[in-house]
């Protein structure tokens, strides 16, 4: 769910599809009906411009800036608008999501350099007061926490609480009720909060307050000059427009989700910073910042964590595309992507103001430069918000005529057996109680979530119309079911005659 950080965290657009193929089968025929009727006046955007054109007709971000850098060339597009109206440009500013993780590792990496700190030192030596209600967090270690083995998930530890965290040590602190899913170094768990625990390792270490850091050690020495961060996903910044929820095709521009950021998720970058960290990490510009075997390190598959290095992942070759490494961020209104081959030196970065998937239209940009075909890019989550759409409508119509015809309804149960007056009042029941938990559930259905109700802000900005689809069972489900039990109230002494047979004739 990325919420805050970044998805995994809950990257819903190629999740759910996924998990739940029948999605596809089952909207297909809610796609087209929507496409038939709303067609006009969805927004379109040209296709047949290359891939970041064919990447906004399918996914509709307002804004999109991307490069492709090979050597010491860079080809930059940029597209559409920010979220104040203006024109995207190549100095725009975005949140990246989860691809601050690498430049949280780096500033590991850095006081690694430096002999402060190294990969296999025990959390517990360097935070005195990091506790957790489980004896196996002792093995937890700086490397543990950087390669997402350290045993934290979200079946024991929710990412998504409110309010959030208001920075890296009061995350850690809370930390002291939760268990552990997995030994240390077991297997891996992508959890946005291990890359808490680094910010505050960082501050703990370094003794200043972790943005300071970055901008001071690894932003600016970089040339970086736009780039910071934030603890709090949603926290304002200087020249940083709001991003933008995209739901069929239509593009409303809100504030991020509240969530804790702090080390996985809070950094704003450039398309022109972003090129200068791609270089960086390519060996290019300021790689003298690090030691060579730090900056292989970070790039470097970890011992137990599948394809995961240190802020980076491992992504395999295609068809005339070699192996590459990168990773991609997931916030509910920002997304973007980067990815560079060690051997060869292309690479390609993505930022965007909406929901999407922005790592195919990095893979399209890099197999358009490799000279391999294109993948067609299209939105699962179109069927899926149609679907949404279409059962809010029906659900609506259904339990408004419910209200409605409550009274008629009492009258023709007067004689009813209450058993059987019970059974007709459970529909009503359900809908009710799953709209007012169904946003709660669904995340331990899908990934093993802890239950809370804090899902139901998380929803509201990933699947609004899923949030609206709860709120109208909810609440018109309750107004139904009130309604006919104040009828029934009303009805006559009929109704409550337990036992009476139902009348000839009657409709039960």
């Amino acid at each position: 769910m990325t919420a805050a950080g970044g998805l995994p965290r809950f990257d819903v657009v190629t999740f759910l599809p996924l998990r739940f193929p029948w999605l596809t089968c089952l909207t297909a025929v809610a796609g087209v009906l929507l496409t038939v009727l709303l067609g006009p006046a969805v927004p379109a955007h040209a296709t047949g411009g290359g891939p970041v054109d064919d990447y906004r007709s399918a996914y509709a971000p307002p804004g999109v800036a991307a490069a492709v850098i090979d050597g010491a060339s860079v080809e930059t597009t940029v597209r559409g608008r920010d979220g104040d109206g203006d024109p995207v440009t190549t100095g725009t500013l975005f949140r990246i999501g989860s691809m601050s993780k690498s430049m949280t590792a780096a500033a590991v990496m850095l006081l690694v350099d430096r002999g402060r700190v190294a990969l296999d030192d025990p959390i517990v030596t360097i935070l005195p007061d990091f506790r957790m209600a489980d004896p196996r967090f002792t093995a937890i270690t700086v490397r543990h926490v950087l390669s997402h083995t350290s045993g934290l998930s979200s079946s024991t530890n929710d990412e998504y609480p409110f309010p959030p965290p208001r920075d890296a040590r009061e995350a850690v602190a809370r930390l002291a009720d939760e268990t552990l899913a997995a030994g240390p170094g077991s297997r891996p768990v992508y959890q946005n909060t291990n890359y808490t625990i680094a910010a505050r390792i960082i501050e703990v270490v370094s003794g200043r307050p972790f943005d300071d850091f970055l901008r001071a050690e690894l932003f600016t020495p970089l040339g970086m000059t736009s780039t910071r961060s934030t603890p709090g996903c949603s926290d304002g910044a200087e020249g940083l427009p709001s991003g933008y929820q995209v739901v069929l095709g239509f593009a409303l521009a809100v504030p991020e989700m509240p969530g804790m950021c702090a080390g996985n998720g809070g950094v704003i970058s450039s398309l022109d910073d972003m090129v200068r960290w791609l270089r960086f990490n390519q060996g290019g510009p300021g790689a003298g910042l690090l030691s060579a075997a730090s900056l292989a390190e970070l790039h470097t598959v970890q011992p137990g964590a599948g394809d995961y290095a240190l802020g980076w992942q491992a992504r395999p070759g295609t068809s005339g595309v070699p192996p590459m490494i990168g990773h991609g961020g997931t916030l509910a209104t920002w997304t973007g992507d980067m990815v560079f081959s060690p051997s060869t030196g292309e690479a390609a970065v993505v930022l965007t103001n909406g929901v999407g998937a922005p790592g195919e239209l990095s893979a399209n940009l890099l197999a358009e430069r490799f000279g391999t075909p294109t993948k067609p890019m299209s939105n699962p989550l179109d069927t899926v918000n149609a679907v949404l759409l279409g059962l809010t409508v029906v659900l609506a119509a259904l339990l408004v005529t419910a209200a409605v015809r409550a009274r008629r309804w009492a009258v023709r149960r007067r004689t009813a057996r209450r058993p059987l007056l019970v059974l007709r009042l459970v529909p009503l029941a359900l809908a009710t109680v799953l709209g007012a938990t169904l946003p709660a559930l669904l995340p331990i259905l899908l990934f093993g979530a802890t239950f809370g109700f804090a899902y139901w802000i998380v929803f509201a900005w990933l699947l609004p119309l899923l949030t609206l689809l709860c709120l109208v069972s909810c609440v018109l489900g309750a107004v139904a079911l009130v309604r006919r039990l104040w009828c029934l109230r009303d009805a006559g002494p009929a109704v409550r005659a337990v036992d009476s047979p139902v009348v000839a004739g009657s409709t039960a």
